[in-house]
């Protein structure tokens, strides 16, 4: 298993979009959701996802394939 954080990234009509509900139905994934901001036409959120490597790869390769932007962080998001 493997803990990996990234920031998701949600323009326009993407903000109402459940994509973080549906990694966790739809990928043998846990999502802890660390820190979000979302404004009218844009939002992010940095998610933790916990769960096997090849998992991850394919539940964020799905997500970007929806159009968001994933990018991959490092360090504790809570203490910055």
């Amino acid at each position: 298993m493997a803990i990996r954080r990234v920031r998701l990234t949600f323009e326009g009509d993407q903000i109402t979009d459940p994509v973080i509900y549906q990694i966790g139905k739809d990928f043998e994934i846990i999502t802890n959701i660390r820190r979000a901001e979302v404004h009218a036409d844009v939002g992010w959120v940095i998610l933790e996802l916990d769960g096997a490597e090849a998992e991850i790869d394919l539940a964020l390769a799905w997500a970007s394939g929806k159009g968001v932007r994933v990018d991959p962080l490092s360090g504790n998001v809570i203490e910055g």
